[in-house]
């Protein structure tokens, strides 16, 4: 008889390998956030500076060029330009100071409101709107627009000159303005131009015209 043979078949010793599978969505490098300006923190202090610049531009651009229709004489439109210059600041001042403490008045009561609610945000001042300081960049905005044409005809003798000049100066200030608060405030710059230019042309002519024809019908050219 054959003996009967037994095959031992060796084990074999399994090696596990831990295998650190990478998350490719954590261990991802960050990229750096790309941080947008908000252009609307800009509002209160833009609107002010270029409302007064562009008022005071315009406004006595249109008075002197209205005198001009009617008076030849450089001293009457100096002064009237002179006065429309102290007017307007003045009147740019008081009314954005008003302005200001109205809408100063408004966040306090709301903070006040909140506050017996339950919040717990204190009223801070310096988040407040202040008065004074928006007073004085609108009368000091609406001075610098001002004193441009008012420059601009003190030298220059002749009458139609004088008138054409003012009207050149006043529509390359409108332009420059246009352009500064369209990239201030991250505005098309072409419309933002184009708007402030038509709309100082419209309050020159009418004033210019409006002026020239009730001179004329009541004898007040001279």
């Amino acid at each position: 008889m054959v003996a009967p043979h037994t095959l031992q078949l060796s084990s074999f010793n399994i090696i596990e390998i831990p295998i650190q599978v990478i998350d490719t969505e954590e261990n991802k490098i960050p990229e750096p956030d790309v941080v947008e300006f908000d252009y609307s923190q800009r509002g209160q202090w833009l609107r002010a500076a270029v409302l007064g610049a562009n008022d005071g531009l315009v406004s006595v651009a249109s008075l002197m060029m209205g005198v001009g229709s009617v008076k030849q004489d450089v001293k009457a439109m100096i002064i009237v330009g002179f006065a429309g210059l102290v007017a307007g600041a003045c009147s740019m001042a008081i009314g954005e100071f008003v302005s200001v403490c109205t809408q100063r008045d408004v966040e306090i009561a709301q903070m006040k409101r909140e506050k017996r609610k339950g919040s717990t945000e204190s009223v801070n001042d310096e988040k407040l709107p202040n008065p004074i300081q928006a007073a004085m960049a609108s009368a000091l905005a609406f001075a610098i627009g001002a004193v441009l044409p008012l420059l601009a005809a003190a030298f220059i003798r002749q009458h139609k000159v004088r008138v054409a000049v003012v009207a050149a100066v006043a529509s390359v200030a409108l332009v420059v303005f246009g352009v500064v608060g369209a990239l201030l405030g991250g505005t098309p710059v072409a419309k933002s131009s184009a708007r402030v230019l038509v709309g100082g042309w419209m309050a020159m002519g009418t004033t210019f015209g409006l002026t020239k024809l009730i001179g004329s019908a009541h004898g007040m050219q001279i």
